[in-house]
């Protein structure tokens, strides 16, 4: 399986190059391109290439560019920090989308789904990363924006999410915060097991709890690590999953 990287930065390149090597010994890193220009010369030239892995913002533009210049009907899978490209993405031969910070996980699920697609075999390595890792490994980064910046923030470096008049912030470890667009049902899918939704208004990282106690009505009131809005509760229902989940490794 042969693969062309094309990134800007040569660090991230050379790290996604060792990432792909990691979970597919096969796999073979022909080239590493780095801007928009060199793209559209050297896919001008039909390169025997297999699969495409590509950022989005090149220093000289975007990468779609390459695509709408030279006809190109390899796959590619997008690797950027910016989800507002995705649907130009997939009109592009993206076969998948996978955000910045990536890992080996994505990486690996990236390339078996164009595994799938193309029927070819799937490495063994590829397969172990993706079903022998702990379920509870932890998700890569939010997207947040600010003014005319976005930029995403690493999920085990969140202590807790906070719905306030309708909308969703999250505050970190060295308390900063942030407004959110997504909703707390959406989060609560992309953090588990590593959350837990302790009621309609907090989303709390495992890490950030220090103790809870007890509290009215059979209540469990939670104290985390650094300070909260309001004093978060665990209705009575939910003592026993709340006291579960704590336990978990």
């Amino acid at each position: 399986m042969k693969l062309v990287i094309i990134e800007d930065e040569k660090v991230t390149a050379r790290d996604l190059a060792r990432t792909i090597t990691q979970a597919f010994p096969e796999a073979e890193i022909v080239d590493i391109i780095g801007t928009v220009r060199e793209g559209v010369e050297y896919f001008a030239d039909v390169p025997q290439v297999d699969l495409i892995f590509s950022d989005i913002q090149l220093g000289d533009g975007l990468s779609f560019e390459i695509f709408s210049k030279v006809e190109i009907d390899i796959p590619v899978i997008f690797c950027t920090a910016f989800d507002e490209y995705a649907l130009d993405a997939f009109r592009a031969n993206g076969i998948d989308y996978i955000l910045k910070p990536f890992d080996k996980q994505a990486v690996a699920a990236a390339i078996n789904k164009y595994i799938s697609f193309t029927g070819k075999r799937t490495s063994y390595k590829a397969l172990e990363e993706i079903f022998v890792t702990r379920k509870s490994a932890e998700p890569g980064s939010v997207l947040v924006y600010q003014k005319d910046k976005i930029f995403p923030v690493a999920i085990d470096t969140i202590a807790f999410f906070y719905l306030k008049n309708g909308i969703v912030y999250l505050t970190t470890f060295d308390k900063k915060t942030y407004p959110l667009s997504k909703n707390m049902e959406e989060l609560s899918k992309l953090t588990e097991p590593l959350f837990y939704r302790a009621n309609r208004q907090y989303l709390i990282h495992k890490k950030s709890v220090l103790d809870a106690s007890s509290y009215l009505s059979r209540k469990l009131s939670v104290t985390l690590s650094i300070p909260v809005p309001e004093t978060i509760t665990i209705s009575r229902e939910k003592v026993s999953q709340f006291l579960e989940w704590l336990t978990q490794a």
